[in-house]
């Protein structure tokens, strides 16, 4: 799974690539430019919305960029960080954020499908998604690592988000099928410490390093379940 490194635009670029098997390859950068995103506006489960550099001036955020809140494959890596104790990021000063692209009516729902319990926003125009250069669509590498918080097979997975779709009371994909995520770690003020754009939708940023390169000294084990491989 290929990592993006990132550097601020004031800086030379980084042309370090990170993968979980920690072989380095050298890559072009992504630069982050937070000055073109930061008054993007999200939206909380009730409507209210804000602009997206209210979450990294005070402290360091981790910022997760989910597909769509029908996607099993997002449904599983958001079980996943609602397993990340509380007192872990209390003390490294790190707060955890979800933010996807769906409408805000449908947060709830979805919180209490993960049991997530900390922040989550969405942006439905997608802004923060297009100016970061998220990928749309999907391109697959045959040297990628499966994604360790993935555990339902494609077919067991699309059925239920299916199922999800038809049960919901407004029926619609909730969010851009087509979108990818990513990963941004950023704060206090305008520093960004590291990115990761997800290629495809198991690209997903293993959230036990993802911690810490946040700086969470506590080392985690989140996806301890049985994992079932895709077929």
């Amino acid at each position: 799974m290929p990592t993006v490194c990132c550097t601020m635009a004031t800086e030379a670029p980084i042309t370090q690539q990170i993968t979980t098997d920690h072989r380095e390859r050298k890559i072009p950068c992504v630069i982050i430019r937070l000055e073109e995103i930061e008054d993007c506006l999200i939206y909380n489960r009730h409507g209210v919305s804000f602009h997206f550099k209210e979450l990294y001036q005070e402290r360091k955020a981790i910022i997760v960029f989910v597909r769509n809140f029908l996607c099993y494959t997002c449904k599983e890596y958001v079980d996943d960080l609602s397993r990340i104790p509380r007192d872990v990021l209390k003390e490294a000063g790190v707060r955890l954020v979800v933010i996807g692209q769906s409408a805000h009516r449908h947060i709830e729902s979805f919180c209490s499908l993960t049991g997530y319990p900390y922040e989550i926003y969405v942006d439905p125009e997608r802004c923060i998604y297009n100016k970061l250069g998220m990928q749309r669509g999907e391109t697959f590498m045959e040297s990628a690592p499966p994604s360790p918080h993935v555990k339902s097979s494609m077919l067991v997975g699309h059925m239920r988000s299916l199922w999800r779709a038809v049960v919901s009371p407004a029926f619609d994909f909730q969010g851009d099928p087509l979108q990818q995520g990513g990963v941004l770690i950023a704060g206090p003020g305008s520093e960004v410490h590291f990115a990761h754009l997800d290629m495809n939708r198991l690209d997903h940023m293993p959230i036990a390093w993802m911690l810490q390169l946040a700086g969470v000294q506590e080392t985690l084990d989140i996806s301890d379940k049985p994992r079932i491989l895709h077929v």
